[in-house]
């Protein structure tokens, strides 16, 4: 490999002129080669006889992508990110929500609970209950109501809450 002065004034005129390309601006691709070669020495035992003009190319190319993403000044947000998801204090009242309607739904007498959670949980209709358990149609409804009513009645709320 010829010595790293002979490189440099071999390869300096395309390097600069690559640097110049990248750039736009004389000063700029002085100081990218100057900085590519100087890359280059500190690598000097990395560089083939046949990869030469290739990997400054390289080099140059790296620097003035490195350059280019420090000088990017960062993107402004026009509008602030906001969360879609409901606050943590709307969260917790959901939570608490939830578990005192579970509270409430356990105190309520199983066969008229079934009925309910059919009716609204699976949206089956009076028909599609009363055959699934077997009765009247008249009795369904009755069910539903009376599930209801012990959701809303207060005696059901625990602790004595009111809904």
């Amino acid at each position: 490999m010829p010595a790293f002065q002979e490189l440099y004034e071999r390869y300096y005129p395309d390097v600069y002129r690559f640097a110049l390309f990248l750039t736009g601006d004389h000063a700029r691709a002085e100081d990218l080669a100057a900085d590519t070669f100087v890359r280059a020495w500190i690598a000097r035992e990395r560089i083939t006889a046949v990869t030469v003009r290739a990997y400054l190319f390289t080099i140059a190319k790296n620097l003035h992508r490195d350059a280019r993403r420090r000088e990017r000044p960062l993107a402004e947000l026009a509008d602030p990110v906001i969360d879609p998801r409901p606050s943590v204090d709307v969260q917790l009242h959901h939570t608490r929500a939830l578990e005192g309607v579970r509270a409430r739904l356990r105190r309520v007498p199983q066969g008229d609970r079934r009925a309910l959670l059919m009716f609204i949980g699976r949206g089956m209709s009076h028909r599609e209950i009363a055959g699934a358990l077997g009765v009247s149609i008249g009795a369904v409804k009755s069910r539903i109501f009376r599930a209801r009513e012990a959701l809303l009645s207060p005696a059901a709320v625990p602790n004595g809450e009111s809904t």
